[in-house]
């Protein structure tokens, strides 16, 4: 049986966020939370997509996942090549576009970032 929950208010004003990012991404980022910051009228939401395409025009969602959860997991390329067998300039390949992923390096990649390996397909 459903029970029936209430759904708490929001705030209508603006709230603090906190969060870690590296330095690089820190003008980046900056500019993007003032281009989204809600005007008069609007709810401020932007949708994956919308974002992906504006920040990441170009670059396909696999180099940047794979760029991303390297990042987050604090490792270089040399010792992501290490734990997953594939080679540092391979690595570097597909971060930029110039080589695909492959089914095979994902699984290996997913294994060693701790995430799902459909996300580098």
């Amino acid at each position: 049986m459903q029970v029936h929950t209430k759904k708490h208010p929001t705030e209508s004003g603006l709230v603090p966020v906190h969060f870690m990012v590296h330095p690089a991404n820190v003008k980046r980022i900056t500019r993007y939370i003032e281009s989204v910051e809600p005007g008069e009228g609007t709810d401020g939401s932007i949708t994956a997509e919308e974002f992906f395409d504006k920040h990441f025009s170009g670059q396909s969602k696999a180099s940047v996942a794979l760029k991303g959860y390297r990042y987050r997991e604090n490792l270089t390329q040399q010792e992501l090549a290490e734990l997953t067998g594939i080679p540092q300039r391979h690595i570097s390949e597909m971060e930029n576009d110039k080589r695909g992923i492959g089914k095979d390096n994902a699984l290996k990649l997913a294994k060693a970032l701790d995430t799902d390996y459909r996300l580098f397909l």
